[in-house]
């Protein structure tokens, strides 16, 4: 069973930061959390992280299948490298290399 983040985000706001409720472009985002790369996205928005704060926070991602595919499709569109992508979206090189392995057939 999936969490259900839009629910979760929106009590949180109403109990801390009832004003960012208020956003159109917040409210927008709140209602498409379908995957964990459109959570991350709305919490970067919402709350400022600090540069080590982020480093740390790095290594606990996790992605589901979807955001997984999503960014393989998007790199194979613009034919963009592993080093790339990895640099881009700080994910290691071997993880974006196991979801090619893992995900080659769905590629295709």
């Amino acid at each position: 069973m999936r969490p259900n983040y839009s629910k979760i985000y929106h009590d949180m706001l109403r109990l801390e930061h009832p004003d960012k409720l208020e956003e159109p472009k917040i409210k927008e985002l709140l209602k498409r959390l379908n995957t964990s790369d459109d959570v991350l996205k709305l919490n970067d928005r919402l709350f400022e992280q600090s540069k080590e704060s982020s480093k740390n926070n790095q290594k606990l991602k996790t992605y589901d299948k979807k955001t997984m595919l999503k960014l393989l499709q998007y790199q194979r569109k613009h034919g963009f490298s592993t080093s790339y992508m990895s640099k881009k979206y700080k994910i290691s090189r071997t993880t974006i290399a196991k979801w090619k392995k893992n995900f080659e057939e769905e590629l295709n």
